[in-house]
């Protein structure tokens, strides 16, 4: 049977699983349902990425490490507008369907938490939330285990001929230092270091946009599955994966 597009993207699977629940969705419920699979599946796809950028920035190659770094960004921007599509559902509307959400929450998103821990927020907490033993949880540990970012940057840094110290650990005076040599005298290693700042605004722009937009639809009410909602999210506001990279602004 030849291969059709709705058989390529497996159109009849992936347009049924809007389903969340038994019984009819409320009218903004369909948009609210969509919106977070979306999420899930650009969640996949940065991930895809974020393994790739790491293996070319360890194997030293600067336009292919460019290029990912490039496309990342712009998921990024998608991410962050695709916020002003979730805002259109007023409090209103969100409370006639927001008791059927039961435990579910954002924040049990495991991509999520496996993007954060390639960025080197890792957090023993955010792994023990999952059953032992479950998939997921094996999931997470393996991405605990592995290094970050932040690692494969220095091992690129490293392949240019920069001696780095033995701890790795930031923020590093040490570390630092090197990278204002780095800014000052080869810009093409400091090309990517750019494009890592411009990662960790773009996540830190979505954190931003994310706790207004929760404190836009329920306030200071309780998130959804008993989590502490903008009260926990304004605490994960202004924390950088890569401080080094912002600490030497007011050294160059």
């Amino acid at each position: 049977m030849p291969v059709t597009y709705s058989s390529y993207l497996r159109l009849d699977d992936l347009l049924s699983l809007q389903q969340p629940r038994e019984g009819p969705l409320e009218h903004d419920e369909t948009l609210f349902v969509i919106i977070h699979q979306v999420y899930e599946l650009w969640f996949k796809v940065v991930l895809h990425e974020l393994d790739f950028l790491q293996r070319m920035l360890r194997g030293n190659d600067t336009p292919l490490a460019a290029a990912t770094l490039k496309r990342i960004l712009t998921i990024l921007k998608t991410l962050v507008a695709q916020i002003d599509v979730l805002e259109t559902i007023t409090p209103l509307n969100f409370l006639s369907f927001r008791d059927r959400l039961e435990s579910g929450s954002g924040f049990q998103s495991h991509q999520f938490r496996e993007i954060e821990f390639v960025l080197g927020g890792k957090r023993r907490s955010a792994v023990e939330h999952y059953p032992a033993g479950s998939a997921v949880r094996q999931r997470l540990e393996a991405r605990f285990a592995q290094p970050t970012l932040w690692d494969a940057f220095l091992d690129y840094l490293a392949a240019n001929g920069y001696a780095l110290p033995a701890q790795r650990a930031a923020p590093s005076p040490d570390v630092q230092r090197i990278l204002v040599e780095v800014y000052r005298k080869n810009p093409t290693v400091a090309q990517i270091a750019e494009r890592l700042v411009d990662l960790d605004e773009g996540f830190m722009e979505w954190r931003y946009r994310h706790v207004k937009m929760v404190q836009r639809t329920i306030g200071t009410k309780p998130g959804t599955g008993g989590s502490a909602g903008a009260e926990y999210l304004l605490k994960t506001l202004n924390q950088p994966a890569f401080p080094d990279l912002w600490a030497i602004r007011s050294e160059l």
